[in-house]
């Protein structure tokens, strides 16, 4: 009996709130304000420009963040190379674990055999010896000729068409410019 009694207080306690006896006329000017203003207007979507496909055809030129290349006459390479490629089951060097651009060259030394070798820093730190035929950099560079100023090295780097091309670089000795 007190549940049902509570329950018909609660009904007529919802359909008073329903009611239509409260003052509303604030309500109904302020809906008749807005509806009288000028409507805003929707700007159209705007026209998108369609992409513009570019091929980036610099791939095998030198990079803007390198030192430019000397190139001497006994490292020309000639323009067919067909077989060109890395070999990958050889074990590589401590060098080539540097990118080219942290390794510097600091000096030579001649051995009792009258063998030159270069004396190239890394960006670890460590002076470490390299002679012609050897590895550096991250390219599969070997070193091709040494003379007391700088290395030559040719680098194996891919021609961005599935196949590899031969690029030469030169590291020369810190503090002499290149030109």
């Amino acid at each position: 009996m007190l549940l049902r009694m509570a329950l018909v207080l609660l009904t007529g306690s919802l359909l008073v709130g329903c009611s239509n006896s409260g003052d509303v006329s604030d309500l109904k000017m302020f809906v008749s304000d807005t509806l009288s203003q000028p409507r805003g207007r929707i700007s159209p979507i705007p026209v998108f420009k369609p992409y513009e496909f570019f091929n980036y055809s610099a791939a095998g030129l030198r990079s803007p963040f390198e030192l430019p290349v000397i190139v001497d006459a006994d490292i020309i390479i000639p323009q067919e190379q067909d077989d060109v490629a890395p070999d990958f089951d050889r074990p590589k060097e401590h060098l080539e674990q540097f990118a080219f651009g942290e390794l510097s060259m600091v000096g030579t030394m001649q051995g009792l055999d009258n063998t030159l070798w270069a004396l190239v820093r890394a960006s670890d730190g460590g002076v470490v010896r390299i002679r012609e035929g050897q590895f550096m950099g991250q390219n599969h560079g070997r070193v091709v000729s040494i003379q007391e100023n700088r290395l030559n090295v040719i680098e194996i780097v891919p021609n961005g068409l599935g196949g590899w091309i031969e690029r030469p670089r030169t590291l020369a000795l810190d503090g002499i410019g290149e030109g």
